[in-house]
């Protein structure tokens, strides 16, 4: 696929990862955002080592940020001539957990608001966690998506219906 755009943030992005929130208590998230966008090398690099394929070019991603065991949060560049905030949002993780995580940014921004990570969105391992809503988020998400606003659960369940096979996708990609 050919990338439609360069790597700058978008807007509203860039004003969602610029909020301090808690990410290392207890009942917090996961997340470590990136203060832009792995370059092109950098996402090759990782792909290539998280597929064991070196034939592959990882343009496909804009990884934006990671969880604390290094899995990456990136925009999967699925929608031909589509701007990267159209794109869905998905989570590669350190130990092979992969997710679409939300179908575009604007549901991103009520995933953050909704007090998950891309990591707790992808992943059930945690049984005990509970989510914290974050009003500074939320003030964002009503921002630029005042007309997505759903609970983060259905953010998640709605990706995951548009993206079933996000897993079988990337794991044909693996050697």
């Amino acid at each position: 696929m050919t990338p439609t755009d360069d790597r700058q943030f978008p807007a509203a992005l860039a004003t969602a990862l610029a909020v301090r929130y808690d990410h290392a208590a207890e009942n917090g998230i996961d997340f470590e955002p990136f203060p832009a966008f792995l370059t092109a090398a950098d996402t090759s690099d990782w792909f290539q080592a998280w597929t064991g394929n070196c034939e592959l070019d990882g343009d496909d991603f804009r990884v934006f940020g990671q969880d604390g065991s290094g899995g990456y949060a990136a925009f999967w560049l699925i929608r031909p001539s589509r701007p990267v905030a159209e794109q869905p949002i998905v989570f590669l993780g350190s130990e092979g957990e992969t997710g679409v995580v939300a179908r575009d940014l604007g549901d991103f921004l009520w995933l953050l608001a909704g007090g998950f990570g891309p990591w707790e969105a992808a992943t059930s391992y945690e049984p005990d966690w509970t989510p914290r809503p974050h009003q500074g988020l939320t003030a964002i998400a009503e921002q630029f998506a005042p007309l997505r606003r759903r609970p983060a659960t259905a953010v998640i369940e709605l990706a995951a219906q548009e993206f079933p096979d996000f897993d079988d996708v990337i794991m044909e990609l693996c050697r």
